[in-house]
């Protein structure tokens, strides 16, 4: 990723830390100036090649001219910014650039072309990498969080509902929750790649009028023009229908994909958060790293804190694409541009940060199997209570006399608990209780963990066998690689 940055720049201006703080070389590179304009003399080469190809007036030696100057160098910029101050047009002023490189294909380039040609056109070659980019980090986000709910999958621990102690769960069955969260954005990505399409060669209103001109009316030719400039760009379809733009709805929905990937990765680190907070299970903690400047002894989850946060932008960004939706006039209004400038770059540079920092957590995430047992422990005893008395009612005791008994010990352990701050001794009350003495022997026995967690253990193999490694085998080659943090 080459920018042409001076350190002056670097202090004095905002950047954006998505870029500057954040987000990988590879996706900061997809949305950078460079990647962009490139891509622009690409679309102009293949369309000057195609047109060469179905007989119109562009010579071999123009077409080989443009392939050698495909990548701009730092005086391509600079007169593109000087044109641009002089033409307030941005796609004109890099047609001027790149016909100053290349003088002998300057009357031929964006030859029936639209601005739109080059730039919506650009932007789903930039949006079609960054969704393979993504998916591929999803991939491996999903692959890791396989491996640590097999893992984990027969340790039992505290299920919670309304944030209340509730049946006991494991912490692999609570580890695919994240998990079905993360395959079904994982799917959706997939979808919107394989779906998305090229805009092609459609003219200034989406009716090739300018291409029909140039082929004399031809319409054979403009079809095959607009399949052979499609393949070129390496789609396999592109749009027939389409005003002056790619349709906006395609920016909602890719957008409106990532937020929900925003969302998923937003609830899934609210429970890590929230596991640190009871000491039950930690994101990596480096061995120099600082938790507060004041508290030296915090170990302050900002991973997850990290990811929450930029969820947030994340979701929040899928708006824009919404509005700008619903506010295109017949077949085209700029003020779509500005907006897409920010939004769309900036919802996979989030996602982007979001996925590495994740996969960074999940390959460093601790469990603490002592204080999750420890919880169990303080909790599992009033969960057992039902069991124990139909025990006793099997072996001949009155089900109303067991339940009276029963709920006079809860009341009492439950107020040591709440009142003096001890631990839960309710079965050592039912051990020294004579009445409870048939079962005496069997109450250790009968709570027994384990036998609380239901088939978590075998969900989660049926899950992993049936749901993800068949959604993950064609990424087999794409999930090496541990995640790197800038900060």
């Amino acid at each position: 990723f080459v920018c042409f940055v001076t350190m002056e720049d670097a202090v004095d201006k905002y950047r954006s830390p998505l870029v500057s703080r954040y987000a990988s070389a590879e996706m900061s590179f997809n949305f950078s100036d460079r990647k962009k304009f490139s891509t622009w003399r690409k679309l102009w080469f293949i369309l000057a090649k195609a047109e060469m190809e179905l007989g119109l007036g562009v010579t071999e030696e123009q077409v080989a001219e443009m392939a050698g100057c495909l990548e701009l160098n730092e005086e391509d910029f600079k007169v593109a910014e000087a044109e641009e101050k002089i033409r307030r047009h941005d796609v004109m002023s890099h047609v001027h650039a790149f016909g100053v490189r290349c003088p002998k294909a300057a009357a031929i380039i964006h030859l029936g072309a639209t601005s739109c040609y080059v730039g919506d056109n650009a932007d789903l070659i930039v949006i079609r990498d960054g969704l393979c980019m993504l998916v591929n980090k999803l991939a491996k986000c999903c692959h890791r969080l396989k491996d640590f709910a097999l893992k984990y999958s027969d340790l039992p621990t505290m299920g919670f509902t309304h944030l209340q102690p509730a049946q006991l769960t494991t912490v692999g069955k609570r580890g695919c929750l994240w998990l079905q969260d993360l395959l079904s954005d994982l799917k959706s990505l997939e979808r919107l790649k394989l779906e998305l399409r090229f805009r092609g060669i459609k003219g200034a209103t989406g009716t090739q009028a300018s291409f029909l001109a140039l082929f004399d009316g031809d319409h054979g030719k403009v079809e095959k023009l607009d399949r052979l400039v499609t393949k070129m760009a390496g789609f396999e379809r592109s749009y027939i229908i389409t005003g002056q733009t790619y349709p906006r709805k395609v920016d909602n929905e890719i957008l409106s994909s990532l937020a929900s990937l925003g969302a998923s990765i937003h609830k899934i680190c609210t429970d890590i958060r929230l596991l640190a907070h009871m000491k039950e299970i930690e994101e990596p903690f480096e061995k120099s790293q600082i938790g507060s400047s004041a508290m030296a002894y915090k170990r302050n989850p900002m991973r997850s804190e990290r990811c929450c946060s930029l969820a947030r932008h994340l979701v929040t960004l899928s708006l824009n694409p919404l509005q700008t939706t619903s506010t295109q006039w017949f077949e085209r209004t700029l003020d779509d541009s500005a907006n897409r400038r920010i939004s769309i770059p900036e919802a996979f540079l989030t996602a982007d940060v979001i996925l590495n920092t994740f996969q960074n957590i999940t390959e460093g995430i601790v469990v603490y199997p002592q204080v999750i047992k420890r919880h169990i422990r303080q909790e599992l005893p009033f969960m057992a209570t039902e069991n124990i008395m139909m025990e006793m009612v099997k072996l001949g005791g009155d089900r109303q006399e067991v339940h009276e008994k029963i709920r006079v010990l809860s009341q009492q352990a439950s107020y040591v608990v709440k009142h003096e701050g001890e631990d839960n001794d309710l079965m050592k009350r039912i051990k020294e209780d004579s009445y409870f003495a048939p079962i005496h022997e069997r109450l250790d026995a009968m709570v027994d963990p384990r036998l609380f967690i239901g088939r978590s253990s075998e969900q989660v193999v049926e899950f992993v066998r049936e749901e993800v490694e068949p959604n993950l085998l064609a990424y087999k080659d794409h999930i090496n690689g541990s995640a790197d943090l800038n900060v």
